[in-house]
């Protein structure tokens, strides 16, 4: 147990390091397009949800070649926490800045840092417990569509407005207008 503490505490820093560096790489890097297609290419939400999608499932593969044998569920944890940590941005962005009509870079920090630590505190609880015992295949199979979600919509995004810029002005024109009147 106090292995898998240890553990989830290197996560956590090790993602929001790389996380937050990888914001930074596309540019960084020339626009290569290669980088691109593991770290943000613009400001949308669903590219911002790769800060923590690469470096955590990174992260988790190192973690479940060293450590199966001892945590047989370490697997099907990881990959349940990856799934939950990258739902949970969205989620939370639009959650607040439906109710504030805005957004703000303090509150997209603290969602980025909140859903890593939820990620790896869920991770940590699954791991200890049988819950997941039989789900390697199914979440692994979900992060495997959700890598190649991210591999595909980098460079062909549908146009909805996950994939768009939200400090942009045209990305809620209708949204904004019915709040306005409320």
């Amino acid at each position: 147990m106090k292995d898998i503490t240890r553990l989830s505490i290197i996560g956590i820093i090790f993602v929001q390091v790389t996380g937050t560096l990888s914001h930074f790489l596309y540019d960084w890097s020339g626009q290569n397009p290669v980088i691109g297609l593991f770290t943000p290419v613009n400001e949308s939400i669903w590219e911002h949800m790769k800060l923590l999608f690469f470096p955590m499932l990174f992260y988790s593969l190192a973690m479940i070649l060293k450590y199966r044998r001892h945590y047989p569920h370490i697997a099907s944890a990881m990959f349940f926490g990856i799934l939950t940590g990258t739902i949970l941005i969205p989620i939370f962005y639009y959650a607040y800045s439906s109710v504030l009509g805005t957004n703000y870079l303090v509150l997209d920090i603290g969602i980025f840092i909140l859903s890593i630590v939820a990620s790896f505190w869920l991770t940590y609880k699954l791991t200890l417990s049988h819950r997941l015992e039989g789900c390697t295949l199914v979440s692994g199979f979900a992060v495997g569509v959700l890598l190649l979600c991210f591999l595909l919509f980098t460079y062909h995004a549908p146009d909805t407005v996950i994939f768009q810029d939200p400090t942009a002005d045209s990305c809620f024109p209708d949204w904004q207008s019915e709040n306005q009147l409320i």
